[in-house]
C-alpha cells in the first residue's frame, strides 16, 4: 500500500510540474490521487481530508480542483507533509476547538495594527531554510494567515518544505469576518 501511495504522491508531482492539473488531463487521476491524500492525512493525526488543491509550486503536488472547496496536497519533497488551502470559516471552527497555532506571516508593521487574538507573527520573509524559533514543533497544527493569501500561501510552501507535517493557510486576514485586535 504504501508503493501505491507513493507512485500516487509521485503522479501528482508531474502534473504539476508539468501542468497538465490545470488542464483535463489529470481527471483520471484525480479520484486516485484524492484517496491517497486523503489516507495521508487521516493517518496523520486522524484529520479530515480535504479535495485536491489546484495552482501550486514545485513544493506541492497537485490534482486540481476548481470548486471553492478546501483543498490539500501532498508535498513532493516530503510525502507526510500535507498542504491545505481552508476558508475562513474552517479556520475559525478549528480555533475555537483549539490546540492549533496561528502564524501571521505578515511584516511586524501590518501586525501591530491589526491582527487575530492569540497569532504569532513570523514574516514570510524572515522564513529560509531553517525552523523558526517560534515553530519549533513540526507536529504542530499550523494556521497560516497574511494579508490576501499570497504570502501565506508561499509561507506556507516553506514550512512544508522544512518538514511541517500540518499547514492550514487559510489566505488573508482581509477576508476574516472575526475578532482582531
Amino acid at each position: 500500500m504504501k508503493i501505491k501511495n507513493l507512485l500516487y504522491a509521485g503522479l501528482i508531482a508531474v502534473f504539476a510540474l508539468t501542468g497538465c492539473a490545470r488542464s483535463g488531463a489529470a481527471s483520471a487521476a484525480q479520484s486516485s490521487a484524492s484517496q491517497t491524500t486523503a489516507a495521508s492525512t487521516a493517518k496523520s493525526k486522524n484529520k479530515t481530508a480535504d479535495s485536491p488543491d489546484s495552482g501550486s509550486s514545485s513544493a506541492s503536488g497537485t490534482a486540481g480542483s476548481a470548486t471553492g472547496q478546501s483543498q490539500t496536497v501532498t508535498a513532493a519533497a516530503d510525502p507526510q507533509g500535507v498542504y491545505h488551502k481552508i476558508t475562513a470559516e474552517e479556520a475559525k471552527t478549528m480555533i475555537d476547538n483549539g490546540g492549533v497555532t496561528i502564524v501571521d506571516v505578515r511584516r511586524p508593521d501590518e501586525y501591530a495594527a491589526q491582527h487575530i487574538p492569540g497569532a504569532i507573527n513570523v514574516p514570510n520573509e524572515d522564513i529560509s531554510s531553517d525552523p523558526p524559533a517560534a515553530l519549533p514543533d513540526m507536529d504542530a497544527v499550523l494556521l497560516v494567515h497574511c494579508r490576501t493569501g499570497i504570502r501565506s500561501k508561499a509561507a506556507s510552501d516553506k514550512l512544508i518544505q522544512m518538514g511541517y507535517q500540518n499547514v492550514y493557510d487559510f489566505g488573508g486576514i482581509v477576508d476574516w469576518p472575526y475578532e482582531t485586535e
